[in-house]
């Protein structure tokens, strides 16, 4: 039970002993720095039952509790709050049940229901950049952390393999490509792939000027470049199974597939399932055929197909254009009943995918529920703001984007140039150097992203988020060395168990934060919140810094004092590891 659950018991017992009345609840909160204490009971909220001066009120539920509950140590009461002491052995009594236990905070027991975690979800018709980065750290720990708290979890994504926007890369290839391959440049697939996607667009904008200058407006000239009615041509084509477009789509999706494995694996994300919208789409005009019949959809005189939501606050949505092609709801209705099809076990998904989609996942979300899925009801959009760079937006088509690989590379540059000035790795092989570069530049680029709640937009600066004394990940990284630093350098028994101990203040401010780890997990899965774990790290972190250089640790004057000092170093080193591991950071062992 929790302490504030086990001093509620108490704190409505003494309610009831002392002046006759019930209590529905207690309020807490956190004692005030300027008071002793570890819990604050709020007394005001009582004079609804127990009529009198809160203070005395305090000083007579206090002197109750001091005589009455073992736990409670001391008391003092200011104005209408009581600010409770906690005796040392409750403190060391929890560290016992936690100190050898490595998957401390976790849960093992898994949920019969699991929940499929969709992240990344990339277009192949180029590279992935800084904003799929955000969406690949977010969704991957999201599912980290459901995991961690007991659920069963599914990772997959939706490949974007159909549509114009592939098609303007083919054609693109096909005009200026000269049969060129990622063998023959040396290029990642997804890389040269992407390069015609900006190839298109600029050959693009250049027929739309053209066509201006022969009298036509910019809207007219925008739907009306031969370049453009070829690309929808193409498209239309691959739709009717062409089997030389065919052929060109599978070669050059099979590019970019590589390209994105690579990627994946460089920033340490993975999937146990992948969809495909060249497959999907056609489950999801099955099911709009079956909507048609039942009423969910109606047909309009040009053959397109709609669902009307005006009823439900929201507006008419196509679902199938005059022409018999799919839309992206199409697919998506297709992707998310497949998954059920595929994992029965499945209760629920959660979709990360930027905000500009907010609408989008509301009308897909309502619509599976007309369409009489029970799971529909269990679907989850992790909406997300996008990410900026000092120098503005980026933008695909004009190929002004941050390529997730150079941005990995530039993170771990970055490490190696601030941890060469400082002198830190001296001694080291360059083995040994290079990949604890890659450690502390992908945990910096991790926690910058990660740290701030999903739903707000993130301004980027990769100099900005490797600081060995901030709130940053190398600085958390750095107290997780510390501690195991401290574990090489104890040439004594520290395993023992310490039953009875005079806490430092300090400890027990470190003891009161593991306390509230298995909670933290909790609250991060409920919310869908990563943001939650990096700031528990940082405090744990902080304050063990702060331990660290205030209370000799291996120099402590007595044995019980060192050994539980040690013993708390390495819980210390195990939490923010575990807290990391849900986040897709690692920890050096040295740095």
């Amino acid at each position: 039970m929790k302490l504030q659950d086990t001093l509620e018991l108490q704190v409505m017992a003494a309610v009831k002993a002392l002046f006759q009345s019930e209590l529905e609840s207690v309020e807490f909160q956190a004692t005030r720095k300027e008071f002793a204490g570890d819990i604050t009971v709020v007394v005001f909220p009582m004079l609804r039952v127990v009529k009198g001066n809160p203070a005395v009120i305090g000083q007579q539920i206090g002197e109750y509790l001091k005589d009455n509950v073992d736990l409670v140590k001391a008391f003092n009461v200011v104005k209408g709050f009581l600010n409770i002491e906690i005796d040392d052995t409750y403190y060391t009594n929890f560290f016992n049940t936690i100190k050898d236990n490595d998957d401390y905070g976790f849960v093992k027991e898994k949920d019969e229901k699991a929940i499929m975690v969709e992240y990344s979800s990339p277009n192949t018709n180029k590279p992935l950049h800084l904003g799929h980065v955000r969406n690949v750290l977010l969704g991957y720990s999201v599912a980290e952390i459901l995991k961690a708290a007991g659920k069963t979890v599914y990772k997959t994504q939706i490949i974007n393999d159909r549509g114009i926007h592939i098609c303007k890369s083919m054609l693109a290839w096909q005009r200026f490509g000269n049969g060129e391959t990622p063998e023959s440049t040396g290029l990642k697939g997804d890389k040269l792939v992407g390069n015609y996607y900006v190839k298109f667009d600029k050959a693009y904008k250049k027929e739309i000027s053209e066509l201006v200058s022969h009298g036509y407006s910019e809207e007219e000239a925008k739907k009306s470049t031969p370049i453009l009615l070829e690309a929808q041509d193409m498209l239309r084509k691959w739709e009717a199974g062409d089997k030389d477009i065919v052929a060109l789509w599978e070669k050059m999706n099979g590019w970019v597939y590589e390209g994105f494995e690579a990627t994946y694996k460089a920033i340490g994300v993975d999937f146990d399932e992948y969809y495909y919208e060249s497959q999907t789409y056609l489950l999801g005009k099955e099911f709009i055929a079956e909507g048609l019949k039942t009423g969910v959809f109606y047909k309009k005189e040009d053959g397109s197909v709609w669902c009307d939501l005006t009823e439900d606050g929201l507006d008419e949505k196509i679902v199938l254009r005059a022409d018999g092609t799919a839309v992206y709801m199409t697919q998506d209705i297709g992707t998310a009943i497949q998954r059920i099809k595929d994992y029965p076990d499945v209760g629920g998904m959660v979709y990360t995918v930027g905000n500009e989609q907010d609408y989008h996942f509301k009308v897909l979300f309502l619509i599976l529920k007309k369409l009489g899925f029970d799971w529909a009801k269990n679907l989850y959009h992790l909406s997300y703001g996008m990410v900026d760079l000092p120098s503005g937006k980026m933008k695909s088509r004009e190929g002004t984007v941050v390529d997730a690989d150079d941005l990995i590379q530039e993170m771990t540059d970055t490490a190696q140039q601030i941890a060469d000035e400082k002198g830190k790795l001296d001694g080291y092989s360059e083995e040994e150097k290079k990949e604890i570069y890659k450690l502390i530049g992908l945990g910096a680029l991790k926690y910058q992203i990660l740290k701030v709640d999903p739903k707000k937009r993130i301004l980027f600066d990769p100099k900005e988020s490797i600081d060995f004394n901030g709130d940053s990940g190398p600085f958390v990284q750095m107290m997780y060395v510390r501690t195991r630093a401290i574990l090489r350098k104890a040439n004594f028994d520290f395993q023992k168990k310490i039953n009875s101990l005079k806490l430092h203040e300090k400890e027990k401010e470190i003891l009161k934060q593991l306390k509230s780890f298995p909670e933290v997990i909790q609250n991060a899965a409920q919310n869908y919140n990563p943001s939650a774990v990096i700031n528990f790290a940082y405090d744990l972190a902080k304050e063990y810094s702060s331990y660290y250089q205030l209370v000799p640790i291996l120099g402590a004057d007595k044995e019980e004092e060192k050994v539980f000092r040690v013993q708390l170093s390495k819980t210390v080193g195990q939490t923010i590891k575990n807290a990391f591991s849900v986040l897709g950071i690692d920890v050096p062992e040295r740095m």
